[in-house]
């Protein structure tokens, strides 16, 4: 089929591979403009997904809107048959919707109708939710609110963080892309209406709430540590210096919220307590939380901010 691919992060790469790879013809890569990088902002970086187009021989495209009649014709021009978008970042208009012969699919990280929107990922772990999965959905104008084609289902085990969450769906990911085009392609792809009971929006991560409160129970500090690990990032302050916590595990022991318990960097919560497993001072390394307490003098009763 004539594909035109629409994504931007790491997370879409593997789609992209996939779909070149079942022999599909892709005709455009919509990703967005590479953007300023470097000390003094003067390196321009194209996105992941630019980069591998690029290394395919793909005509990579990255305009500005894709709103008005210029963005409509030379979406048209290409004559594709489907559209797949993964996570690419801008709203499609109705012209574009309406444009492939087969429509417009979009991988979705999670197991909709929960968690609709921009951090499915992360929104999922922060909330304790037990599986996620990806889900191949036909687009509408709504966020997120089309039929579902294939869901394939991921446990998330009680320590996994976002970043392997994240790893985990785009492989399986882009496994079930190929599926669904190919069933698409013989005309065996059915879809589900979403029902609407169990809608929930996974709100962009706002810095603001980056911080760890100590205040609540052992359980949310966990998950909001995990969820935002590696990016963002779930921080405290130590001497006024930010520590990042990139993994954690429900710890042992009860005390004043914010209070370290042992030698192991356990840390007192609302309820329970949480010992830091993996951390990194504001411009160190990532190290864990032993080596940590070797060059920070932390002792059973010091509190942490």
């Amino acid at each position: 089929m004539r594909v035109v691919f629409m994504g931007t992060p790491e997370f879409a790469v593997p789609t992209l591979v996939e779909i070149v790879g079942a022999g599909h013809e892709v005709v455009a890569a919509y990703t967005r403009a590479p953007a300023a990088a470097g000390r003094r902002g003067l390196d321009l970086v194209p996105s992941p997904v630019h980069r591998t187009a690029e290394r395919f021989g793909i005509p990579v495209l990255h305009p500005n809107t894709l709103k008005g009649e210029e963005a409509a014709a030379t979406f048209a021009a290409h004559n594709a048959d489907v559209a797949v978008v993964v996570a690419y970042g801008r709203i499609l208009p109705p012209a574009i919707l309406a444009a492939p012969a087969l429509g417009c699919l979009n991988l979705h990280a999670s197991l909709l109708p929960r968690w609709r929107g921009a951090a499915p990922i992360q929104r999922a772990i922060m909330a304790g939710d037990k599986e996620s999965g990806v889900a191949a959905m036909r687009m509408e104008e709504g966020l997120d609110t089309g039929p579902v084609g294939l869901v394939e289902r991921v446990a998330i085990t009680p320590d996994m963080t976002a970043g392997e969450l994240h790893d985990r769906l785009m492989v399986i990911g882009a496994d079930l892309m190929g599926r669904a085009l190919a069933a698409l392609q013989r005309g065996a792809l059915g879809f589900t209406p979403q029902p609407a009971e169990g809608v929930t929006y996974a709100a962009k991560i706002d810095k603001a709430e980056t911080r760890i409160d100590w205040s609540r129970p052992a359980g949310d500090v966990h998950n909001h540590i995990r969820g935002l690990s590696p990016f963002p990032g779930a921080w405290f302050e130590l001497g006024g210096v930010r520590v990042k916590v990139l993994r954690s595990t429900i710890g042992e022991g009860a005390g004043t919220p914010g209070t370290v318990l042992d030698d192991r960097l356990t840390v007192a919560c609302g309820t329970g307590a949480v010992r830091l497993i993996e951390v990194q001072k504001a411009g160190g390394r990532a190290m864990p939380a032993e080596e940590f307490l070797r060059g920070n003098a932390l002792e059973a009763g010091d509190e942490v901010s």
